[in-house]
């Protein structure tokens, strides 16, 4: 295996690790309010907190990824990121708690920006497309980390170990193949900015970031709770619209590459958006459970490549990605953040159904703001180079 393929090998493993950590991180939320004596209102502020530590850091993370190179803060990202979830299981009060809740999100939203960055370096040194591949693994982790959270829960296991042992686990896991990133190349040029905005052409993509992680955020929240309180589903059958949703969201990220190779990347967002709305439109008028599961199936699929394309799309033309996509992800992770808050306040003036119709809506112009992801192109400035 040549250099670029032990880079991609390594940003997928850190792709997927991320995921987990999230994964075991968020099943085991209720054993943290249950341990701290939580109320609703207490909690939900206290997991804003994180939230607010990612928007800070994301542009942070973007302006030192183009002054040192995503290697070096993906590396130095993904080694916080591991570290701190012991200190989530070890906090003893909220007021303990929230300084850790900050700092995770500090380093959540850090390798979240920097193994993107690395990973569009990745994709230009293999010259062909892999992102829908690496956002694949992180479901993928997410999902495989849920499963061993709710295993861990079961087996009443303190959270301290289980969070602990999870951080160490996927550093002996995935240092060894830090070696393996790739370094981006300087070569003489004019060095792009260290803070980019999402304007000119970045603003039309960070406009289709938060619309679509809107959506994953509001479909994550409110799924079960419209198939449980609408259509009269038990709580077991409802659970399977978040579980119909992200299978198929996995599934169109694996096979995400291969469309973009055979159909490109405009025609490739615009279908999925299209996918999308029609989801969202079963999702809202379904008048079965079974077509409202299927509504739920196609909005996966329709969500599933877009945001790796945006991140694409932001990235190539630009001498430095990490400010780039920085621009591009802040927005988008505060859409995800929006999302479920939007439909709830919208279902107490209208109804949950009706709110949800806000999805199809905004998907719908996604599929209009499809052209503005075309490839433009490649300034001078950095470039990759397939050295490890």
């Amino acid at each position: 295996m040549g250099a670029p393929g032990r880079a991609r090998l390594a940003v997928t493993v850190v792709f997927a690790a991320n995921g987990a950590v999230f994964g075991n991180w968020a099943v085991r939320i209720p054993t943290v309010k249950s341990d701290l004596g939580l109320s609703d209102a207490a909690l939900g502020g206290a997991l804003l907190v994180p939230a607010i530590g990612a928007l800070v850091a994301m542009p942070l993370i973007g302006a030192l990824s183009a002054r040192f190179g995503s290697r070096t803060t993906t590396i130095a990202s993904a080694l916080l990121f591991f570290a701190v979830p012991v200190f989530l299981g070890l906090a003893t009060s909220l007021p303990w708690l929230v300084p850790v809740l900050l700092v995770f999100g500090l380093a959540f939203g850090s390798l979240d920006v920097a193994m993107n960055a690395q990973a569009v370096t990745v994709e230009r040194v293999l010259a062909r497309p892999v992102m829908s591949s690496f956002h694949a693994a992180f479901s993928a982790g997410a999902l495989a980390g849920s499963l061993t959270g709710s295993l861990a829960a079961a087996m009443d296991l303190g959270l301290a170990a289980h969070l602990g042992g999870t951080g160490l686990v996927l550093f002996l896991l995935t240092a060894p193949l830090f070696p393996a990133l790739l370094r981006e190349e300087r070569i003489e040029g004019p060095a792009g900015p260290l803070f980019a905005w999402p304007r000119g052409r970045l603003l039309p993509l960070a406009v289709i970031a938060l619309v679509v992680l809107l959506a994953e955020g509001a479909v994550g929240d409110w799924s079960a709770v419209h198939l449980r309180d609408e259509l009269g589903a038990s709580a077991g059958v409802a659970g399977l619209a978040y579980t119909a949703f992200s299978v198929t969201m996995v599934a169109g990220r694996l096979a995400g590459d291969r469309v973009v190779a055979a159909w490109g990347r405009v025609r490739t967002v615009r279908i999925s958006a299209l996918v999308a709305t029609a989801g969202g439109v079963l999702v809202v008028a379904g008048p079965t459970v079974a077509v409202v599961l299927a509504g739920f199936a196609a909005l996966g699929i329709g969500l599933a490549c877009t945001v790796p394309l945006v991140f694409s799309a932001a990235a190539e033309g630009e001498a430095e990605a990490g400010p780039a996509l920085a621009a591009v992800s802040t927005p988008g992770y505060l859409g995800f953040l929006l999302g479920p808050p939007v439909i709830g306040g919208l279902a107490e003036l209208v109804g949950l159904s009706a709110a949800l119709g806000l999805l199809p809506v905004l998907l719908a112009g996604v599929a209009l703001l499809a052209g503005r992801t075309a490839p433009v192109r490649v300034t001078a400035g950095t470039r990759p180079a397939a050295v490890p």
